[in-house]
């Protein structure tokens, strides 16, 4: 009675990384009324510094209540139909916000900006727009679980991995992409594109110019498109500076390929709004821009919520405060994560941005398989309440490695999180004398 789509099991919710979050949802933590309760360590989150959000608000309550200068009331024409093309105002704001984050290198244009109902619905509208049955993607693993979901469960794109190495700290070498196209071709897939997440989710790292470079030559040699997800790109908080794909693409001077490379981004992590599903798609493919902006009309961002980020957007100095408060306290945060585990013998891949570590538990395996992993994380998650992310929900291809993010919660909880796993190892120790 149901369709297809309904019934297709590519939806990825089985997966651990979901799974871990229904397990937390039945039992979470609270310090006072649950305080043997799962700590949700699987949600990349930035709650760090939404007291400085919550101050600015405080401070301008003719923003949320819709006044103009002179006060008048704009909410009958904020609650009245708009153009799905966005409040220009808003489109102008997030393209200068936009263009700060990436330190001025970067110029973006508002006439080449999609708004979508964030992230999730800015990469799924590429799909539709560059590929469709038959088409697929390349993507560097490890990459975020949700993908799965976002590029696949409707578009029916399909996705070939780039397998990287811990041997090399994951970073993209041209063997490892000449392979997977290699792959997709045996598979009879027609490579559309490739997909990169940069900074990196799970790793927490920014890709390297010399990345960014052979990626854009792959393109070209390939004639293929490449979408770059920067949503993480507000959250460097150490060298390396970030730099985007668009950046990259000036420093080489390739414009022949330059209506190819197309950014998503969003306000969810830099800001720590996803609730306002802040989305955006930016491409210099006029065609492209064209098709998504109708296709956006399927996944809206409210005009309220446009009314209220461009006033907060437009606050300079609000922002660039913002920003650098808010980089201060993500890297002090993750000292304190790593410093935590090191004192339990567990390492941390080397990282400069993100809400999480990309941590290392290979030796807690009772063997090197993804069956082992599997039991280490049950047992954090039903013996030690930790729902932390398994390598292997990223698709990475070497057992032990797991994502724990840092930034959604507040110091006390992140101390007992160390504390739990710090009980977990001396168990395990235990047993082994």
């Amino acid at each position: 009675m149901l369709s297809r789509k309904i019934r297709c099991k590519s939806h990825g919710q089985d997966s651990s990384y979901f799974l871990g979050w229904q397990e937390y949802e039945k039992n979470p933590f609270d310090p006072i009324d649950n305080p043997s309760g799962i700590i949700q360590m699987g949600l990349a989150e930035n709650q760090l510094s939404f007291d400085h959000m919550e101050s600015w608000i405080a401070r301008n309550q003719e923003s949320h209540s819709f006044m103009q200068g002179g006060g008048r009331s704009l909410f009958r024409e904020l609650a009245l139909f708009q153009d799905y093309r966005g409040l220009p105002e808003f489109k102008s704001e997030l393209a200068k916000y936009m263009s700060k984050i990436r330190q001025n290198k970067v110029t973006f244009d508002p006439n080449k900006l999609v708004l979508t109902a964030g992230a999730t619905s800015a990469n799924e509208t590429l799909m539709f727009c560059l590929a469709e049955l038959g088409g697929a993607f390349l993507i560097p693993t490890p990459y975020y679980p949700g993908f799965d979901r976002d590029l696949k469960w409707r578009t029916d794109v399909e996705i070939v991995p780039i397998n990287c190495s811990s041997s090399n700290n994951f970073r993209i070498t041209l063997p490892a992409v000449e392979q997977a196209y290699q792959q997709a071709q045996k598979l009879h897939l027609n490579v559309k594109g490739l997909l990169i997440t940069n900074p990196s989710n799970p790793l927490g790292t920014s890709l390297t110019l010399g990345e960014l470079r052979l990626l854009i030559t792959f393109a070209i040699d390939k004639n293929i498109h490449i979408v770059s997800d920067e949503i993480y790109s507000g959250t460097v908080f150490e060298k390396p500076r970030f730099r985007s794909i668009l950046e990259a693409l000036d420093h080489e001077n390739n414009s022949s390929v330059a209506d190819q490379v197309h950014v998503v981004s969003s306000l969810s992590k830099d800001l720590g709004l996803p609730g306002f599903r802040i989305g955006m798609i930016y491409s210099n493919n006029e065609s492209l821009i064209s098709a998504a902006t109708k296709m956006s009309s399927f996944g809206l961002i409210s005009s309220q919520s446009q009314f209220l980020l461009s006033k907060i957007l437009a606050d300079g100095k609000f922002i660039k405060k913002y920003v650098l408060e808010n980089r201060r306290r993500l890297k002090k945060r993750q000292e304190m994560l790593i410093s935590g585990l090191e004192k339990t013998g567990i390492k941390c891949l080397e990282s400069n941005a993100g809400l999480f570590c990309w941590v290392d538990m290979r030796h807690l395996l009772a063997s090197d398989t993804f069956e082992a992993e599997m039991e280490l994380w049950e047992k954090m998650l039903r013996e030690y309440g930790l729902n932390v992310s398994p390598g292997s929900s990223f698709h990475c291809s070497e057992p032990g490695w797991f994502r724990v993010c840092f930034a959604n919660m507040a110091k006390e909880t992140l101390d007992l999180s160390v504390q739990r796993i710090r009980s977990m190892v001396d168990s395990k120790l235990e047993n082994v004398i």
